[in-house]
C-alpha cells in the first residue's frame, strides 16, 4: 500500500467538522456541551460543519458562512427514545470534504454517524479527535445486558482508538480508559457559566410552588429519571434525611423511564420535568441541598452547576466532585459505592444549616474559577495540536501521532 503523510501546519482560523448525535434543543449533558462548544469555536473565528440527525419535522438549515449544517436521518436510541441514532453516508462526507476540507473531523458520539465520520476522516487522510462522554459499558448492567458489558467496552475501545487523540474530561477518566488499552487519551476539561448559574437566582415564589417557605430545606435532584442514575439511593438518603428534618422538601428535575412509577410511589415529592436555561438555574439556585448519587458518570455538568448555583453538594467521590469538592471543606464525597455513608452524609447536611451555609459559599467560590472560556481555551489548543498531527499509512497499519496534554 502506499504511503500518505499529510502534514496540517493550521495558523489562524480552524475549520471543523463535527459529528453528534444528540445536539441542542436536545436535553442533556452531552447536547449542552457540544452546543456551547460549537458557539465557543464560532465565537473565536473558526469555521464549523455541524454534522447530526434531523431533529423532528425541522427544516433544511440555511448555511452561513461560518456554520455549515448537514442533517442526516435517525432513528430513536432502544431506552433512551429522546436520543438518536444518526445515519450518514461515507460517500457524501467524502464528497462534502473535497469541497469544503476541514482541518480536522471532531466526532463526539459512538453511533453509527461516528464510526462513518471516523471512516471518511482516515480515508481522506484528515486528522480526527473523538470524545468521550457516556459510560455505555456501565449503563448496559442498569438495562438487563450486564454480560455484554465487556462487548460494548470492545465496541467503544474499537473506535475510538482509530483516533488521532481521544478527549475525556478528567485525569480519573483517562486513567480508567487506559486500563481499558484505551489508546492517545488526553483531559481537556470542563466549565460551567456562573451569570446563569448563581445562588442570585433563588427564588422564593418558585420554592412557594413546592410548598416550603424560606426556613425550610429543598434536596434537589437534577438528571434523567433512570436506573442508571442509582435513585434508589435518593430516595433512601431523602427519607433519612426527613427523620432529621419532618418538613424537608425533596425537587426532582427531569424526566425518564422511572419517571411514572416514581411519581407514583412518592406522591409528596416534586417533580418539575425538563427544565432548560434560566428556568433551569432558578431551580437550582431555589433549593438548598443537592443530591448526586449516580456512580455512571464520565464527568456530571451538573456538580458544577450545583455548585455554581450554591448549593451543598453530596456527591460520590469521583468524575467532576472529585476533581472540584474538598470533601468537609466545599460539600461532602462519599467512598464511591458506599450507599450507607451516602446516606448518613445526607442525614448531616439536613441536621446542620452552619454547615450547608459554609459549604454553599465556598462551592460557589470554587465555581467561579471554572469558566467554559478556560475550558475551551484548552480545547482550542488541543484541536490545533490535533489539526497539526501527521497521519501515515504504511502497509494498512495506521500510525497517529497527535496525543496532546493541556
Amino acid at each position: 500500500m502506499s504511503t500518505l503523510i499529510k502534514p496540517y501546519a493550521v495558523r489562524g482560523a480552524l475549520r471543523v467538522a463535527v459529528a453528534t448525535e444528540t445536539y441542542p434543543p436536545e436535553i442533556n449533558g452531552v447536547a449542552r456541551t457540544v452546543g456551547l462548544m460549537v458557539e465557543s469555536l464560532l465565537e473565536r473565528g473558526h469555521e464549523v460543519q455541524l454534522i447530526r440527525p434531523r431533529q423532528g419535522r425541522e427544516p433544511d438549515p440555511s448555511c452561513g458562512n461560518a456554520l455549515r449544517e448537514r442533517l442526516v436521518p435517525g432513528m430513536p436510541i432502544p431506552f433512551y427514545s429522546h436520543l438518536q441514532l444518526g445515519f450518514a453516508s461515507r460517500k457524501a462526507l467524502e464528497d462534502d470534504w473535497q469541497k469544503w476540507r476541514p482541518d480536522l473531523v471532531h466526532v463526539v458520539t459512538e453511533g453509527p454517524l461516528g464510526w462513518v465520520a471516523m471512516a471518511a476522516a482516515i480515508r481522506s487522510g484528515i486528522p480526527v479527535c473523538s470524545d468521550f462522554h457516556t459510560n455505555f459499558h456501565s449503563y448496559s448492567r442498569h438495562y438487563g445486558f450486564g454480560m455484554l458489558s465487556g462487548v460494548v467496552a470492545a465496541y467503544l475501545r474499537a473506535l475510538h482508538n482509530r483516533a488521532d487523540c481521544t478527549l475525556v474530561p478528567t485525569a480519573e477518566m483517562k486513567a480508567n480508559l487506559e486500563a481499558l488499552r484505551f489508546e492517545r487519551v488526553s483531559v481537556v476539561g470542563r466549565g460551567v457559566d456562573t451569570r446563569l448559574f448563581s445562588s442570585a437566582r433563588r427564588s422564593q415564589r418558585l420554592r412557594a410552588t413546592w410548598g416550603c417557605g424560606e426556613d425550610e430545606t429543598v434536596a434537589l435532584h437534577v438528571g434523567r429519571i433512570a436506573s442508571e442514575k442509582n435513585l434508589e439511593l435518593f430516595v433512601q438518603a431523602v427519607s433519612g434525611m426527613r427523620v432529621v428534618d419532618p418538613k424537608l422538601r425533596v425537587v426532582l428535575v427531569g424526566d425518564g423511564p422511572q419517571g411514572a412509577a416514581l411519581r407514583s410511589r412518592h406522591p409528596d415529592f416534586v417533580f418539575a420535568g425538563l427544565r432548560i436555561g434560566e428556568d433551569l438555574a432558578e431551580h437550582y439556585a431555589s433549593a438548598d441541598v443537592f443530591l448526586f448519587p449516580s456512580m455512571t458518570e464520565t464527568f456530571g455538568n451538573v456538580t458544577l452547576e450545583a455548585m455554581a448555583s450554591g448549593l451543598a453538594v453530596l456527591a460520590y467521590d469521583y468524575a467532576a466532585a472529585r476533581q472540584y469538592l474538598r470533601h468537609a471543606v466545599n460539600g461532602l464525597l462519599a467512598p464511591l459505592g458506599d450507599a450507607a455513608e451516602f446516606a448518613r452524609m445526607a442525614v448531616q447536611l439536613a441536621g446542620n444549616r452552619e454547615l450547608r451555609s459554609r459549604y454553599r459559599l465556598e462551592a460557589r467560590r470554587i465555581a467561579e474559577t471554572l469558566s467554559w472560556d478556560r475550558a475551551f481555551d484548552d480545547l482550542e489548543r488541543a484541536l490545533r495540536r490535533i489539526a497539526g498531527s501527521v497521519r501515515t499509512e504504511i502497509g494498512g497499519a495506521q500510525r497517529k501521532s497527535a496525543h496532546v496534554e493541556t
